[in-house]
C-alpha cells in the first residue's frame, strides 16, 4: 500500500483523503520512510519527523471538524531557498548552516494554509547558482534515473525528491532555468510562473528581476492544483503583481484543436543533440496529432540570453549577496584582526567558488566605467528578447521546444568550464529573462535512458492556457508516469 501512496498524485492524493482512505498522518510516514530509504540521493537537507508528523496531525484534525480542501493533508518538500520557522535555511551554503529563520515565506505560509503538510528542506546548488546540482556546499544530489548523472540545477533536491516519488510535489525555484531544466533532466514536470505572479517575500534572493518560484510535480494537473493555493498577491513583495487569484485547472480540459505552437527555429540549430531533438520532435508531432498546428517562429535574439542573462544575474548577486559579511547572521571567522578583517575572512570561508565567480562578475560589470558598456547594454537586449515572445505570440498561442542540448550530463563533465555549465541553459534564458511562464514536461529517453524534456512556453499570465496544453499531452502519453527503477 506505501508504493501505491507514494506514485499517487497531488490529485489523487486529495480524493483519498477526502474519501477518508487514508490519512496525512499515514501519507507522512510513508513519505518519512522514503526519505530515510533514500539517503543515497542526498536530496533532503534537513528532516524533522516530529514537526512533520504535527502538522499531518493538525491537518487530520481539520478534516475531522468538517474541512475539505485538495491540498489538505498532502505531503510537499520546500527548497531549501525558501526561509522556514521550523527547519534550517541555509541555501546550501556554508554561509547559512544552522539559520533558522523567525519566519516562513509566503510560498511557504500559503501553502500551509492550504494544509500542505511539509516533509524537509531540499538540497539545491549554493544560493541557486547552478545547473546542476554540483555546487551545493553539502555534496551533490544524485539523480535517481541514473546515480551517475546530475539530478540538474539549482533545483536538484526538488526534482530528484518528485522523481524517486518521495514527495508528490516540491517547491523549487528558477532564475534562469533551475526549476525547468533539472524537471527534464529527472523526467518530471517542473513549471515557473510569470514573473511577480509567486511572492519573493522570504526566498532567499540571488538576482532579484529573474527569481521566480515555481513546482516540481508528477503532471500537470498537480501542479495547477498546488499554483491555485500557492500564487496570490503579496504586500510584504515590492515585485508581487496585484491581479485577482484565478483557478489554474480551468483550462485542464480544453484540448488543443485548432491551437497555434509556435516552434523557434532557433532551437533547433547545431547544438541541439540529435537523442532530445528526435524525443522533441515525437512531441510535437503528437500535438498535431491532437489537432494543434505547428507554426515556425523566430527569436532572433535568443542566442544573446547567456550572454545577457550572466551580466545582469551575477550583477543582482553581487547586490544581493553583500548581506552575508559575518556581521549580522550567518557564518563568521573565527579569527580575525579588525571589521574588514572579519568581513574578508567570513565570505571568504562561508562562500563556495561559484558565488564567488558570480559575485566578482557582477561587480566588475557594475564597476566604474564598466556600467554603460555591460549592465546597461544587457538590459537594452533583455528588452529585445522580450519584445521577440511579445511578437512571437502574436503568430501562435504557445511556444514549444527542447529545455537543454542534451540528456543529464554525468558528475565533473562541465566543473572545469563554467562557459560550458552556463551553456546548459541556452533553451531556458530567453524565457526568463523575459519574465514568461514556462514549464518543463517528459516526453521520452534519450542516450543512456535518460529522460528528455519538451519546454512550453506562453503568454504573460497564461499559465491556465499553458497548463492545459501541457495536461492534454499528458492525457494522450505516459511519459510523466515512467518511475525510475527501483523507486
Amino acid at each position: 500500500m506505501s508504493r501505491e501512496l507514494a506514485h499517487a498524485s497531488v490529485a489523487e492524493l486529495g480524493r483519498l483523503l477526502d474519501a477518508g482512505k487514508v490519512s496525512a498522518v499515514e501519507l507522512a510516514n510513508v513519505a518519512l520512510e522514503r526519505i530515510e530509504a533514500h539517503r543515497d540521493l542526498n536530496a533532503f537537507l534537513d528532516v524533522r519527523p516530529e514537526v512533520t508528523l504535527a502538522q499531518a496531525r493538525a491537518a487530520d484534525a481539520r478534516r475531522a471538524r468538517g474541512e475539505r480542501g485538495p491540498l489538505l493533508g498532502v505531503p510537499l518538500a520546500h527548497k531549501d531557498i525558501f526561509v522556514t520557522r521550523d527547519w534550517a535555511s541555509t541555501a546550501s551554503s556554508k554561509m547559512l548552516q544552522g539559520y533558522m529563520s523567525p519566519f516562513d515565506a509566503t510560498v511557504v505560509a500559503n501553502l500551509a494554509q492550504a494544509g500542505m503538510v511539509c516533509l524537509g528542506k531540499l538540497n539545491c546548488d549554493e544560493f541557486a547558482m547552478g545547473s546542476s546540482n554540483e555546487n551545493s556546499a553539502f555534496g551533490n544530489v544524485l539523480n535517481p534515473w541514473d546515480k551517475a548523472a546530475v539530478p540538474g540545477g539549482s533545483s536538484g533536491g526538488s526534482a530528484a525528491a518528485v522523481a524517486a516519488r518521495i514527495a508528490p510535489v516540491a517547491s523549487a525555484t528558477d532564475t534562469g532555468g533551475s526549476i525547468r531544466e533539472p524537471a527534464a533532466f529527472a523526467g518530471i514536470t517542473g513549471t515557473k510562473p510569470t514573473y511577480g505572479r509567486p511572492s519573493r517575500y522570504g526566498m532567499i534572493a540571488f538576482a532579484s528581476s529573474l527569481d521566480t518560484a515555481g513546482l516540481m510535480t508528477y503532471s500537470a494537473e498537480d501542479c495547477a492544483l498546488v499554483f491555485n493555493a500557492m500564487l496570490g498577491f503579496d504586500p510584504k513583495d515590492s515585485t508581487s503583481i496585484d491581479r485577482p487569484r484565478e483557478d489554474y485547472t480551468r483550462s485542464l480540459n480544453d484540448g488543443v484543436r485548432g491551437l497555434k505552437i509556435g516552434v523557434p527555429k532557433e532551437f533547433f540549430g547545431a547544438g541541439l543533440a540529435p537523442d532530445v531533438e528526435a524525443g522533441v520532435r515525437a512531441a510535437l508531432a503528437e500535438y498535431e496529432k491532437l489537432g494543434a498546428r505547428l507554426v515556425e517562429i523566430s527569436l532572433p535574439n535568443a542566442e544573446l540570453g547567456i550572454p545577457v542573462y550572466y551580466v545582469v544575474a551575477p550583477a543582482e548577486a553581487s547586490s544581493n549577496l553583500s548581506r552575508f559579511d559575518g556581521v549580522r547572521y550567518g557564518h563568521r571567522a573565527a579569527q580575525y584582526d579588525d571589521l574588514i578583517d572579519m568581513i574578508k575572512k567570513s565570505r571568504s570561508e562561508g562562500l563556495g567558488a561559484e558565488p564567488k565567480r558570480r559575485i566578482l562578475i557582477g561587480t566588475y560589470v557594475l564597476s566604474h566605467g564598466y556600467y554603460d558598456a555591460y549592465f546597461i547594454k544587457a538590459m537594452q537586449v533583455r528588452r529585445l528578447i522580450a519584445q521577440d515572445f511579445a511578437r512571437a505570440f502574436t503568430q501562435c498561442d504557445v511556444i514549444a521546444g527542447p529545455v537543454t542540448t542534451s540528456v543529464a550530463f554525468g558528475f565533473g563533465e562541465k566543473a572545469d568550464d563554467p562557459v560550458a555549465m552556463y551553456l546548459a541553459d541556452l533553451y531556458t534564458v530567453p524565457g526568463s529573462l523575459a519574465g514568461i511562464p514556462s514549464m518543463s514536461l517528459p516526453c521520452g529517453f534519450g542516450a543512456k535512458n535518460r529522460p528528455v524534456g519538451l519546454q512550453l512556453m506562453a503568454n504573460y499570465f497564461e499559465e491556465a492556457k499553458m497548463l492545459g496544453v501541457a495536461h492534454a499531452y499528458q492525457q494522450a502519453t505516459d511519459w510523466h508516469r515512467r518511475v525510475p527503477a527501483g523507486y
